[in-house]
């Protein structure tokens, strides 16, 4: 390979579009550019946005106010109430919970809530518990890890 015997790739080069050069060249009278209006003159370009003096969308649309968080985790919720299905002493965590149709995501975090009755002496194991949902299992014999 010599460096006067470099081409580039097939395709990758253009051809200038030589404009205004008689009607022949296919880009005559009009350049392109149309038939009269604004795009024809010569500052015709206009904003991106604008829309011919009428308001345009982003200023009819609502801005959206407040602040929203972007590290907050949301969580998936199981109340004490429904985890009467399991048995005495059986480990209750996020795969049991998806088995029995409690939770719906693995990759979500579970919190318990304490609303419900617990008869059941479970083990739970989630990423958050609520102050009355740990008083609740403890207080049917169970443990929160």
């Amino acid at each position: 390979m010599k460096l006067n015997e470099m081409k580039p790739k097939a395709g990758s080069v253009k051809r200038r579009k030589r404009l205004g050069r008689g009607n022949a060249s296919g880009h005559g009278t009009f350049s392109g550019r149309g038939c009269k209006g604004q795009g024809q003159r010569k500052s015709g370009n206009v904003r991106p946005g604008f829309e011919g003096g009428q308001t345009p969308l982003i200023n009819r649309l609502p801005k959206l106010r407040g602040f929203k968080n972007p590290v907050r985790i949301d969580f998936q919720i199981v109340n004490v109430g429904n985890l009467n299905d399991f048995k005495d002493g059986e480990e209750v965590n996020i795969q049991t919970l998806l088995a029995k149709g409690l939770v719906s995501r693995k990759d979500v975090p579970v919190k318990a809530l304490g609303n419900g009755k617990l008869t059941s002496k479970i083990v739970l194991k989630v990423q958050k518990a609520s102050k009355t949902a740990k008083a609740k299992i403890v207080a049917a014999g169970g443990k929160i890890l």
